[in-house]
C-alpha cells in the first residue's frame, strides 16, 4: 500500500504517518515546513502553489489544512478549501481520504448526539467552519470524510496548550458550568479512523473517542496528569460572550473568541455508530494519562 499523508509536519499528518508505518506500508509525507519522520520519505509541498508531486500512490489522506478560530479569512478559506481541491486534483486515481472536523455543525445550537446528516449547514460563524464546510462539499461522493472533534494527544500544539493558557493562579477559567457532556477524539484513535478509511466504504463519519465526557471532568484529569494545583472557575455564557467580544475588538490575537465561547459551553458531542459500522472503527476511551510528557 503506496499512501501520501499531507500536512505530516504538523500534529495529525505526522501521527497518522507513524501509524501508517507500523502497520507496514509505504508512506510519503508532504508538507510545507521541514521534518524528519522514521520511515518516510518527505517531500515539501504547498497545497496552494501549483506545484504537484510526481508519484503513484494508491491513497492520499489530507491532514493538511488552517486550524484556527481567528485570523484573516482569505487565508483561512485558501488553506482549507483550495488546499483541499489542490490535493485531490494532484492524485486524481487515488482513494482520498479528507479530514475534517466537527465545526461544520450548527455552530448556533447545541452538538447533541450528532449524526452525519445534520452537517454542513448553511451559516458559519468564523471562516474556519465555513471552508471546512465547503471542502466537505466539494469532496463528497468522492472520498471518505472524517469528522473528529477537539483532537489531543502527545504533539498537540492547540486543545491542551490551550487549556494550559487558561489557567489564572490556582485557577482555570473555563465557559459555562462544567456539566456539558463532549466528544474528544485522541490523536491515536483519529489515526485508525484514517487507516481504516483507505479500504472503508466512501462516506462522511464522526471519530471521536469511545464515549462522551463530562467537561469538568476532562479538566480535571488534565490538571491532574500536569501536576497543576488548580481547580476549573466556569464564568457564565453570556458574561464570556461579552468578554469575548471585548478581547476581539482590543487584540489581535485574542485568547477568547466569541466562537469558541459558543463552541465550549454547551454539549458537543457526535455519535459514532456509522464510523463503528461501516470502517470497522473501535476507539479507546478518553485518556489523558502520560500528558506530563506531553
Amino acid at each position: 500500500m503506496r499512501v501520501g499523508v499531507t500536512g505530516a509536519s504538523g500534529f495529525v499528518g505526522g501521527a497518522v504517518c507513524r501509524a501508517a508505518v507500523a502497520r507496514g506500508w509505504q508512506v510519503y509525507g508532504f508538507g510545507r515546513r521541514p521534518t524528519r519522520i522514521p520511515g518516510v520519505p518527505y517531500l515539501t509541498w504547498d497545497l496552494t502553489g501549483r506545484d504537484r508531486p510526481d508519484l503513484d500512490l494508491d491513497a492520499l489522506i489530507h491532514c493538511a489544512g488552517s486550524v484556527t478560530d481567528w485570523g484573516p479569512p482569505a487565508g483561512i478559506w485558501r488553506a482549507n478549501l483550495d488546499g483541499t481541491r489542490n490535493a485531490m486534483a494532484a492524485f486524481p486515481g487515488a482513494r482520498f481520504v479528507h479530514v475534517s472536523t466537527a465545526s461544520v455543525y450548527d455552530p448556533r445550537r447545541p452538538t447533541i448526539m450528532a449524526r452525519e446528516h445534520e452537517a454542513p449547514v448553511s451559516r458559519y460563524v468564523n471562516a474556519y467552519g465555513a471552508s471546512k464546510a465547503a471542502a466537505e462539499r466539494l469532496v463528497e461522493g468522492r472520498a471518505v470524510i472524517l469528522r473528529p472533534h477537539a483532537v489531543y494527544g502527545p504533539g498537540d500544539t492547540t486543545l491542551l496548550p490551550r487549556v494550559l493558557r487558561s489557567v489564572r493562579g490556582r485557577r482555570l477559567v473555563a465557559v459555562g458550568d462544567g456539566r456539558q457532556r463532549v466528544s474528544l477524539t485522541s490523536v491515536a484513535n483519529l489515526a485508525q479512523a484514517c487507516l481504516l478509511a483507505v479500504t472503508g466504504p466512501l462516506g462522511t463519519y464522526n471519530v471521536t473517542d469511545a464515549e462522551p465526557v463530562v467537561l469538568d471532568d476532562a479538566l480535571r484529569a488534565v490538571l491532574r496528569e500536569k501536576g497543576i494545583d488548580a481547580t476549573p472557575l466556569y464564568l457564565p455564557r453570556r458574561l464570556a460572550h461579552g468578554l469575548a467580544a471585548i478581547s476581539e475588538t482590543l487584540t489581535r490575537e485574542p485568547r477568547l473568541t466569541r466562537y469558541a465561547v459558543g463552541h465550549l459551553a454547551v454539549e458537543r458531542t457526535l455519535d459514532i455508530t456509522a464510523a463503528r459500522e461501516c470502517l470497522g472503527y473501535t476507539p479507546s476511551p478518553t485518556s489523558f494519562a502520560g500528558a506530563a510528557s506531553w
